[in-house]
């Protein structure tokens, strides 16, 4: 996920979104909120997904002053807990924090759809997932990216893949491309349960954000070799991105991940701007927030407005691209 900074209109936008929230209609319901606000997290409990979801829901009561409960429904690449909220009243109180992949490949990954992310689902604020990281079992003998690469040609490296269709397997198929390696990947549900073999030396590499794999590289189970989304990272010194390592395209640059915050198709703007508000305030007023932001080593700023509109219209059409390039399906 890119860093841009908010603009000068971002900041007006939430601004009058300040104002707008207290001025409903005569005749309107109870003025915003008046009771408690779900956040339903697309992916279980120990991921950047809940513990980003968990960290705005505490910030969001304080703020609010309702209480703000998360409720995981993982599953489905995330269509269980976005069609939960697609189809809630959109009335701010049932709202949605989604790996932002999801949403956008559901649509090509997927045979029948629940829902249409890019109609059904309000994007309303996003933020960074802090770098993933490529990261190979200490045992293994190649040390950095490119001494895999050798190796790949050589003999086929087991790769794990935290979720079919991810970016990290669409980039291990371009790498192969582009380089002549060889990589058998294994597809696991979620990162813990590819980390469980890839300590073990089952698989040889793997990748995840730091929520996932940075316990592994601190105690020192597995090795960082790259940065495959996000930029160069002071927790991992010395470690390269794809451009800095020559690998430089669609597939390498557009592929970024981030958690992104929906409300159901219309909400009203009032509500949506006041969430958009309260996430970019998060980053410097919830020490909850900075905690997590801390561990993932998420340096980013959070993205609302014409900006995040602008992220999903490049990376939402990347991921539905190259997916569709690449055949790739679950059913």
């Amino acid at each position: 996920m890119s860093s841009p900074m908010i603009h000068r209109r971002q900041l007006l936008q939430l601004g009058a979104g300040l104002s707008l929230a207290h001025m409903l209609p005569a005749g309107a319901a109870a003025p915003w909120p008046a009771k408690p606000i779900r956040i339903i997290a697309g992916q279980a409990p120990g991921s950047s997904n809940d513990s980003t979801a968990r960290a705005l829901a505490d910030y969001f009561s304080q703020k609010l002053g309702v209480g703000v409960i998360v409720e995981n429904k993982p599953g489905a690449l995330g269509m269980i807990a976005a069609e939960a909220v697609a189809r809630s009243e959109p009335d701010g109180y049932t709202l949605l924090m989604s790996l932002h992949s999801q949403p956008a490949q559901a649509p090509v990954l997927l045979k029948r759809m629940p829902l249409d992310p890019d109609k059904d689902l309000l994007p309303v604020a996003a933020m960074g997932v802090g770098p993933v990281t490529a990261v190979v079992n200490k045992d293994f003998a190649p040390r950095t990216l490119a001494e895999v690469i050798a190796y790949a040609k050589a003999r086929p490296v087991n790769v794990g893949n935290y979720s079919i269709g991810s970016g990290w397997q669409m980039m291990l198929e371009q790498l192969a491309k582009d380089t002549g390696a060889q990589f058998n990947v294994v597809h696991y549900k979620g990162t813990g349960a590819m980390l469980l073999d890839l300590y073990a030396g089952t698989v040889d590499m793997g990748a995840g954000s730091l929520a996932g794999v940075g316990g592994g590289i601190d105690k020192g189970a597995i090795r960082p070799v790259a940065i495959v989304t996000g930029e160069r990272s002071n927790k991992l010194p010395g470690i390269p991105t794809w451009a800095d390592a020559g690998f430089i395209g669609p597939v390498y640059q557009d592929l970024t991940e981030c958690n992104m915050l929906f409300a159901p198709a219309g909400t009203p703007q009032a509500i949506t701007l006041r969430l958009a508000e309260l996430v970019s305030l998060s980053v410097s007023e919830s020490a909850r927030v900075q905690s997590v932001r801390n561990t993932l080593g998420a340096e980013d700023t959070p993205l609302v407005g014409d900006a995040l509109k602008q992220y999903i219209a490049r990376t939402w059409a990347a991921y539905r691209k190259v997916t569709r390039e690449m055949r790739i399906s679950v059913g």
